[in-house]
């Protein structure tokens, strides 16, 4: 039957500062985003270990474009999250600070997936990109070392049953800012199909767990995505945005009960998202799920948190 991710590449090939900008002027008030690497821009040539730059040199222009104004008073980019393959321990510095020269005051940090499951139907084409327990490795935690010492944060994504080893992390560098992507995915695909429910007490037990932890924040969103099983493939209707919320809500209060407001922020994940529903339906998802929070507790959700995490001003 093929996987949903499959529709995601097949269906967005591009996604640049012309895609952004049209859905950021789509009609809810966004004010500034965050990139997210992608393995996108990497130079052609030179080291192997410092081809990932050319990602953070390339957004770092968009940045630059963005902030001109214009294109109006939006700030793309205004904060930069690269990638550094950390399995290179120590010599992870070096790579880090041609991010953070490259990035001329904007680069915040890295991305290093450890996302993995022993069945290829759970991740499909992004099945075999790692190995398990990678956030257990002793290279790779020589590597994980260098961003607390250049003040840098580390974006967490990895599947709902390997919560575990992101804790472990965690306790291991609590002066590390971290930052869990997608509420920890949870998973209703491949051989968890029809299991979302089943493993909602696991999932719920690793996040209460996590939260002990004072240096995670967590990234709200990424349901959109097929992992959790709503939605199987891309060219099926979109849900409306009440119907979202409904189907988001046990994780979406669940995580901000567990971890506060403060330490949580929605995310649009866009265009990975785009594969279960639109850019304006998933912020109104988001504004029908939040009308419980008090008005601080919604500043938080919707900007206070990002911009705190990724130190960013936008007044």
């Amino acid at each position: 039957t093929g996987h949903g991710f499959i529709d995601i590449l097949k269906n967005t090939p591009r996604y640049l500062f012309d895609e952004l900008l049209k859905d950021l002027k789509s009609g809810h008030n966004i004010r500034g985003t965050i990139y997210m690497e992608c393995g996108a821009m990497y130079r052609a040539d030179g080291p192997q270990e410092l081809k990932c730059v050319g990602e953070t040199e390339f957004v770092n222009g968009v940045a630059a474009m963005s902030a001109s104004n214009i294109y109006g008073d939006v700030r793309a980019c205004a904060g930069i999250v690269g990638h550094v393959d950390l399995k290179i321990g120590a010599r992870a510095e070096d790579v880090l600070r041609s991010h953070i020269a490259a990035g001329h005051g904007r680069f915040r940090g890295i991305r290093h997936s450890a996302s993995y499951d022993e069945d290829p139907g759970v991740l499909g084409p992004l099945h075999g990109r790692n190995t398990a327990g990678l956030y257990l490795d002793k290279t790779f935690r020589e590597g994980f070392a260098c961003l607390g010492k250049l003040g840098l944060s580390f974006d967490a994504w990895l599947l709902e049953p390997q919560l575990p080893d992101l804790i472990d992390l965690a306790r291991a560098f609590p002066d590390t800012t971290i930052v869990l992507d997608h509420v920890g995915t949870p998973l209703g695909i491949g051989r968890y199909s029809g299991k979302l429910q089943e493993r909602f007490a696991d999932w719920k037990k690793n996040i209460e767990t996590l939260a002990k932890c004072p240096n995670v924040n967590v990234k709200v969103g990424g349901l959109p995505m097929p992992f959790a099983g709503w939605k199987l493939r891309m060219h099926e209707a979109d849900p409306p945005s009440s119907k979202l919320a409904e189907q988001w809500k046990p994780y979406v209060d669940t995580t901000i009960a567990a971890f506060g407001a403060k330490r949580c922020m929605f995310e649009s994940n866009f265009p990975v998202d785009r594969f279960g529903c639109d850019y304006v339906s998933l912020w109104n998802a988001f504004k029908i799920l939040a009308k419980g929070y008090s008005a601080d507790e919604k500043t938080a959700l919707f900007s206070g948190t990002a911009a705190r995490v990724y130190r960013v001003n936008l007044n």
